[in-house]
């Protein structure tokens, strides 16, 4: 039979195909939605997992407290005990080690809110200079410390002059004051391979003190890695600082120095002395402090 001869549906028939059609259409977009539904739902499920799993992983790691350093250690050879190196007009003062340092046989830091001058400065070796020797200036500086940098590049051309005409020594100090402003104690670090250099390569310690701070790291940076102290050493000349940084041979005598100028009341960097005169109105220049000091000495 021909379409043409084939009987025409009925108005109800068409009109229970039409329901049946549009039954199946709903059904059919019903499972799509149902099935769309699940996914998305899976998806965030997924992205909460992640996220807390990350803020768990950042948790942890937050927590991690730092490697312990010694208590006790080495004092490099042309160092002292209080962290110090002095220059004089032929560079470094070189002498051998002083020996250890035990941070167990310190004296309590003063108390919060003590005065903003430092105390009992005979005990760390600040004080005038006998007559007729150079004046002595004694800095407290830290390698992440924004106004050390600039205290050295305002300043370290005069301090230079002073130290090479004999008319004064120089002595940093470099402490692990900041190491709450890197997230690896960059502070601390960075004095203690500034200490590998002036043990083992004393000639080679005011190039690579000029270098920590054309290369300051920013704070509250990771800083520098041990691996860039490292190469930072050998492209200024130095002898190979690789086992002693590797090892933190000098950690211990960082906190332990950095520890002597909390318990005297240095607190913060740059602090200097001039012939035990600190160095506290930043308003004067620091030049116009201390020339008045070496031209009246003896």
């Amino acid at each position: 039979m021909t379409p043409q001869n084939e009987p025409r549906p009925s108005k109800a028939e068409r009109t229970s195909q039409a329901r049946e059609e549009a039954r199946r259409i709903r059904e059919a977009h019903a499972k799509k939605e149902k099935r769309n539904g699940w996914l998305i739902r899976g998806s965030v499920l997924l992205a909460a997992v992640v996220v807390v799993a990350i803020v768990a992983l950042l948790i942890v790691q937050g927590t991690k407290k730092a490697p312990e350093t010694a208590a006790s250690g080495p004092v490099p050879a042309n160092a002292n005990i209080y962290g110090g190196v002095v220059q004089g007009k032929n560079g470094v003062l070189e002498h051998p080690s002083p020996g250890q340092v035990d941070k167990a046989t310190l004296t309590a830091a003063p108390s919060a809110g003590a005065s903003a001058t430092a105390t009992d400065l005979g005990a760390i070796g600040i004080e005038p200079s006998p007559a007729g020797e150079p004046v002595q200036i004694v800095a407290y500086v830290d390698f992440i410390c924004p106004a050390c940098k600039q205290f050295e590049d305002t300043y370290g051309p005069v301090l230079k002059q002073w130290q090479d005409s004999g008319k004064a020594t120089v002595e940093y100090r470099a402490a692990g004051i900041l190491d709450q402003y890197s997230t690896t104690n960059y502070s601390s670090r960075s004095a203690a391979a500034a200490a590998c250099v002036v043990d083992e390569s004393p000639d080679k310690y005011a190039a690579y003190f000029s270098a920590l701070f054309a290369k300051q790291p920013a704070e509250n940076s990771a800083g520098l890695s041990n691996d860039e102290l490292k190469k930072m050493a050998k492209d200024v000349g130095a002898a190979d600082i690789g086992s002693c940084v590797d090892n933190s041979t000098y950690r211990p005598y960082i906190q332990y120095s950095t520890a002597v100028a909390h318990a005297h009341n240095i607190n913060g960097t740059p602090t200097v002395f001039v012939d035990g005169k600190q160095y506290t109105d930043t308003s004067v220049a620091f030049d116009a402090f201390a020339q008045p000091i070496i031209d009246a000495k003896k």
